[in-house]
């Protein structure tokens, strides 16, 4: 188990090192100057030079990339020269020294994403820190409706299949993996948010958090996350009620469920207590990539629903060439991937003992 856990965390350093590369060179070879970008219409020269300067802008391009995994590491090399980019500054990070050899400080740290370029100087990780719980959210609520209502559809599915009620739902489904995010979102919200409105209380547009009628205090609008998590639910939804279906129909063909009933078990202690948790295998593994791509795949949903999260902040900094917040959003989401689908496998070998981690 520790050799498994080991051998992961391995590989995932290795594939989030190759994601901070892409993302790097992907990002910092795009036309623009982003000394210019960070200061906007009004800059001079010399305001231009003094901001490549201080963030490493001047340097060629394999330095800037040793300078960001250098900001990105936990443990840091800093110069004790204040006109270095990689001296500390009281403003740059808290961080604790650990020791120091000649003029560089060796220290340890968060890791810092930087700072926006169109925010005043406000760093990555707190325009980061305010929007992705809402995602998290969001993601929670969209993934829990479809595990609960996938799970239900694909084990009544499966136990009806060919009637009637198996074809309902399997088209239902098939139309839910087909429709793109995008058009169910402005249809959703037209049609539930606009057209029903008086029917539903329900907005067009809305975050979880709103300013009050008095404009005093932020409040929580829960019906506000109805139509998003929906929204986003409806294709992994699809996804868990066709692996739920076929799953325990093949399940529901193996030797102990004959035997399980051969015992005189009842129907439905055969489907509760043996085919539906060795069906869930295929499930788990669907739902957690899932989870992890709706951090991503929330980008147009909350978008169009106006829902303060990370995706919509990313559609801003794409509009703004908010590099910073570009990147730091993508290694975020990375990161919580990786962390997935490690969890993934152990949650894996749990409900299926065949499964060994070595």
């Amino acid at each position: 188990m520790i050799k498994y856990l080991l051998n992961k965390l391995l590989y995932a350093f290795i594939t989030l090192v190759g994601v901070i590369t892409v993302i790097f060179f992907l990002f910092t070879i795009l036309p623009g100057d982003p000394a210019k970008m960070m200061l906007g219409q009004n800059q001079t020269a010399d305001q231009v030079e003094a901001v490549k300067k201080k963030y490493g802008f001047d340097k060629p391009l394999a330095k800037q990339y040793l300078y960001y995994l250098n900001d990105l590491s936990p443990i840091s090399f800093h110069s004790n020269n204040p006109e270095d980019y990689t001296f500390l500054g009281p403003n740059k990070y808290t961080a604790t020294d650990l020791w120091t050899i000649g003029k560089t400080t060796t220290v340890l740290k968060f890791p810092y994403l930087r700072e926006s370029f169109t925010k005043q100087g406000k760093k990555v990780t707190q325009v980061i820190g305010e929007t992705i719980p809402n995602t998290f959210v969001l993601a929670i609520s969209a993934i829990v409706i479809a595990i609960l209502l996938g799970i239900a559809l694909g084990i009544v599915s499966a136990l009806f299949k060919d009637k009637w009620i198996d074809k309902l739902i399997q088209v239902l489904s098939t139309l839910g993996m087909s429709v793109p995010s995008f058009f169910s979102a402005i249809l959703f919200a037209w049609l539930f948010g606009f057209v029903l409105h008086e029917y539903t209380n329900l907005e067009m547009t809305g975050s979880l958090y709103e300013l009050d009628d008095f404009g005093e205090k932020m409040t929580i609008q829960w019906k506000n996350l109805i139509l998003p998590a929906i929204v986003l639910g409806i294709r992994p939804l699809a996804v868990v009620i066709q692996l739920m279906r076929n799953s325990l129909l093949d399940v529901l063909g193996q030797d102990f469920i004959r035997t399980a009933r051969a015992k005189g078990l009842s129907e439905f202690q055969v489907i509760k207590n043996h085919a539906v948790k060795n069906a869930l295998n295929p499930v788990v593994t669907a739902i957690s990539g899932w989870f992890a791509s709706m951090l991503a795949g929330a980008v147009f949903v909350e978008y169009i629903f106006g829902w303060n999260g990370l995706g919509k902040e990313i559609v801003n900094a794409l509009n703004t060439l908010d590099l910073p917040v570009i990147m730091g959003a993508v290694l975020v989401i990375a990161i919580v991937f990786i962390t997935i689908n490690i969890l993934v496998d152990v949650i894996y070998a749990w409900l299926d003992p065949r499964v060994k981690l070595y």
